[in-house]
């Protein structure tokens, strides 16, 4: 049962997360001052294999933003904790998108690898999607921060635009 006054984080999980680790899951989100609601997504098998084991929609950036600087650093350490609890489910597998965090507004995606470095999950709750057009946004280790490579991508193309197709003097 959900409290109807609490933000909802609507939660799909691979099949292959078990009872134990769905109900880890749940407290985590539980944890940020949410409501949860979990569903399963059936196992694929094939070229088209889910990526993920986690796609939580929430209200991201209200839920970033509402922090205060106490509480920032437990929900990144949080986030952390569950990133790693869910890669070690997946076997090892370091290319795989362990964890998306999806706002619930904009539908903007916030991809959490496992081999995140801490300093990423601070950045993380201090960051703000209204910077972002479009994801997935993800961590950049060598840069330090957060970016999505898509926006990059446009804003260097209307650059070019700009100047008629060639680079700027």
């Amino acid at each position: 049962m959900s409290d109807p006054d609490l933000p909802t984080a609507q939660i799909l999980v691979a099949a292959e997360i078990g009872a134990q680790r769905r109900q880890v899951i749940a407290d985590a989100f539980r944890a940020l001052g949410l409501a949860v609601r979990i569903r399963t997504v059936p196992a694929r098998r094939g070229p088209d294999e889910m990526q993920w084991l986690m796609l939580a929609t929430l209200p991201l950036q209200a839920v970033l933003s509402g922090l205060g600087a106490v509480l920032a650093e437990d929900v990144a350490q949080t986030l952390k904790r569950l990133v790693g609890r869910l890669s070690r489910n997946r076997g090892g597998t370091s290319d795989a998108q362990v964890l998306i965090l999806q706002d619930a507004g904009t539908g903007l995606q916030v991809v959490l690898e496992p081999d995140l470095p801490g300093h990423a999950y601070t950045a993380l709750v201090m960051l703000d999607l209204s910077e972002f057009e479009q994801g997935p946004v993800h961590y950049d280790v060598k840069r330090r921060r957060w970016r999505s490579e898509l926006d990059e991508w446009r804003h260097c193309d209307k650059q070019r635009r700009q100047w008629g197709g060639t680079e700027p003097p």
